[in-house]
């Protein structure tokens, strides 16, 4: 099941769409950066430029973040 979510990006209120698991995920990495997890979003949807959006972009730095982990890289 998806869920809207929102947050404050630069100021201005945005809103995905993730599935619970994935949220999960976003905090548990915000707190192993020791980040809160608005900055966290706020970085990834910096470097995810233009092309995209910010729902797809939160997955893939969540999968991205998974598999370096399992290869002892993150």
């Amino acid at each position: 099941m998806i869920r809207k979510y929102s947050t404050t990006l630069h100021g201005h209120r945005t809103s995905f769409s993730l599935e619970p698991a994935f949220h999960d995920e976003l905090k548990a990495i915000a707190v192993e950066r020791d980040l809160p997890l608005a900055a966290l979003i706020r970085d990834i949807d910096d470097e995810r430029g233009i092309e995209g959006n910010l729902s797809s972009a939160l997955r893939l730095h969540v999968l991205g973040w998974l598999k370096r982990k399992a290869n002892g890289a993150a």
